[in-house]
């Protein structure tokens, strides 16, 4: 490998080392770099703009930044075809491989092929309204349907493969893939699911029921969200970020995408390994 992209999260405080660090490494391995066009201004000259994503000869993308950052290169990594390895500057990182300290050395075991690929699954999240498809995306951890500002619980009735499952009043239910199960599924008290697996995670958030509780389903499945008897608009929001606005009778249709996301991995360590470092699991 040695074209890669780079996507940075621009609020960074002490971007300007980074900077220098990646113009060292570009003059002395021989690297090309490659930024976006939306970064084009922020990042430095070395660093080309892709013309064209589709036709670019990407062998992997560099996010800089924490999970946020590394997805909001989804859509980078589905249009150049190039897997993605995430160099942690937050906190957690919890999608993140590698972090600023092993940079250099992340970079010579990707150079010398000493890395896996592993492919994540996306979700596919469609809205229909009157009977009309009014929004189509992806989301690599998940689809959450909330109340947003309304006061009042919202009425969700849940179908899947057309069959009905449950109708529950809450404050919204979120629909993740399992590499997003440890993130707001776990929070909302979602089960814990391999990343390396192929299932649809519903989690209730404050379900007026209690006995509505979080359900697996197949990747298979199609599943279907009607939002009856909201006074008010609610959101639809992917990986985090506010979306769309749904209204009464708005239709989500949820199930799995045929693109997937190629993670880097370069170490040995288990999901499991990782879940005990990075979130304390099992620890008094």
């Amino acid at each position: 490998m040695k074209n890669f992209g780079i996507l940075f999260n621009p609020n960074y405080q002490e971007k300007e080392r980074i900077f220098k660090l990646l113009q060292d490494l570009h003059r002395s391995k021989n690297l090309e770099f490659f930024k976006i066009p939306e970064q084009s201004e922020f990042l430095p000259k070395f660093i080309k703009t892709i013309d064209n994503m589709e036709k670019s000869k990407i062998d992997c993308i560099l996010t800089f930044g924490g999970d946020g950052t590394f997805l909001r290169a989804i859509n980078f990594s589905l249009k150049a075809n190039a897997p993605l390895l995430g160099i942690n500057l937050g906190q957690l990182g919890f999608l993140s491989e590698s972090n600023l300290k092993e940079l250099e050395k992340s970079i010579d075991d990707l150079k010398n092929n000493k890395f896996k690929i592993q492919e994540r699954m996306l979700l596919r999240v469609q809205i229909k309204r009157d009977g009309k498809q009014v929004f189509l995306a992806s989301a690599l951890n998940d689809a959450v349907i909330h109340r947003g500002q309304a006061p009042k619980l919202i009425d969700i009735y849940i179908s899947s493969n057309r069959r009905f499952v449950v109708e529950t009043r809450c404050d919204g239910i979120i629909a993740s893939t399992p590499t997003g199960s440890t993130a707001y599924n776990l929070s909302a008290g979602g089960p814990i699911i391999s990343p390396l697996m192929e299932a649809i995670v519903l989690t209730p958030l404050n379900p007026h029921v209690l006995t509505v509780r979080p359900m697996v389903f197949s990747a298979a499945d199609t599943i279907r969200f009607m939002i009856k008897q909201t006074q008010s608009e609610c959101l639809l929001q992917m990986d985090g970020r506010n979306s769309y606005n749904l209204r009464n009778q708005d239709e989500v249709i949820v199930s799995s995408s045929p693109q997937k996301v190629k993670f880097i991995k370069l170490s040995n360590k288990t999901f499991f390994q990782i879940l005990r470092k990075k979130f304390h699991l099992g620890q008094k």
